[in-house]
């Protein structure tokens, strides 16, 4: 039997009356009070999340700039100093390897954010493709990573810091920020559709700044969250998670992130051509959003008819807690993608009809 991975803050889990799962080899929690109240704390006031299974590599040296260029799908010319960005390892013929986060310390030095189950392929990888003048560190081990989320969470934050936090701008992020004494790299990227920070630090000092957040953030509401609530609020926003929206099979253009795909930058990529190609001509499929009609949630994996052709599948689907509506996101092929599409999805056997939707199902109100 695997013994799961864990983070440096599963000690405090039972305290927290966290449920936890085996999510691609680590032990963490699914939910804590509730996926539905955390999902609504989050959209209301704030939620604490552990995030440190997430991987974190360090790019080091003089072509260390070069060598993302050559891997990622984003133009990193663009980016400044203290700017985080969003950017896709691809597979020559434009499958995605993984969807990332890139942080420019400086010309030489980068920190990039992987998710937890792609970190050793994702790392194997950039090995492989590694070039004179360029080091690479996995430093997930000895990194935890906390994300506070919410329209509470900068106000909550701030009673921990002398840093002014409104200083760190949408995908901006400041090294060394002193939170209760602990040396912090904090951002501002989210992955919920709301305002909100994410926390790097040491891992032996996890569990004391998780234990003071929520001491410090309970009269306003700060709940623990675990990974149920992270996963309806990402699909709220429409942003992808790896595994669903993303894999090898699957494009960054044809998952709705062709934002993130820079194909005429000044350096070729790995996948520039396939996804070129995939940009002028139309990726053969489509991530759309779908709301059931008949009465039955849309899972990943069920397949998506129009007749008696099957056109795709769900990627996500749940009830949306915002909502309150059966939604869906579907791949499904390019031609039948026009919103008001009436499709059938299959549940349980039983084909039940939905319609395509405009999304994001959910966009945060502004300020």
């Amino acid at each position: 039997m695997t013994t799961l991975k864990r983070t440096p803050l599963f000690p405090v889990y039972e305290k927290y009356g966290a449920k936890t799962i085996d999510f691609g080899g680590w032990d963490l929690p699914v939910q804590f009070s509730g996926i539905g109240q955390e999902h609504e704390a989050v959209r209301t006031k704030a939620g604490l999340f552990d995030v440190s299974h997430m991987g974190e590599v360090e790019v080091k040296g003089e072509k260390a700039f070069l060598y993302l260029q050559q891997m990622t799908t984003n133009d990193l010319s663009k980016l400044e100093v203290g700017q985080a960005q969003y950017s896709v390892f691809c597979y020559p013929d434009g499958g995605t390897v993984d969807d990332l986060l890139i942080y420019k310390y400086a010309d030489d030095h980068y920190l990039l954010v992987i998710n937890a189950g792609n970190t050793d392929k994702d790392f194997a990888w950039m090995q492989e493709h590694l070039i004179d003048g360029v080091q690479i560190e996995n430093i997930s081990p000895q990194t935890a990573q906390l994300a506070i989320q919410g329209p509470l969470a900068e106000s909550i934050l701030q009673k921990l810091t002398d840093t002014d936090l409104s200083a760190i701008g949408f995908f901006r992020f400041q090294r060394d920020v002193q939170i209760d004494g602990i040396s912090c790299l904090v951002s501002r990227t989210g992955y919920t559709g709301e305002d909100g920070f994410e926390i790097y630090l040491d891992h032996d000092k996890a569990i004391q700044l998780w234990d003071r957040l929520l001491e410090v953030g309970q009269a306003d509401g700060l709940v623990p969250c675990g990974l149920g609530a992270r996963d309806t609020l990402r699909f709220e926003a429409k942003l992808p998670l790896y595994g669903q929206e993303l894999s090898q099979d699957i494009s960054p253009i044809e998952a709705g992130i062709g934002f993130a795909v820079k194909v005429d930058k000044d350096v070729p990529f790995i996948g520039q051509e396939a996804l070129k190609a995939q940009k002028e001509n139309g990726a053969p499929r489509k991530l759309v959003g779908i709301e059931m009609i008949d009465r039955g949630i849309p899972r990943s994996h069920y397949p998506v008819f129009i007749g008696d052709e099957q056109i795709g599948e769900v990627t996500t689907g749940t009830q949306s807690p915002t909502l309150k509506k059966n939604v869906g996101l579907a791949l499904i092929k390019a031609e039948h993608a026009a919103v008001g599409t009436e499709l059938d999805v299959e549940i349980r056997g039983k084909r039940l009809k939905a319609v395509i939707v405009p999304t994001p199902f959910y966009k945060r109100p502004k300020q």
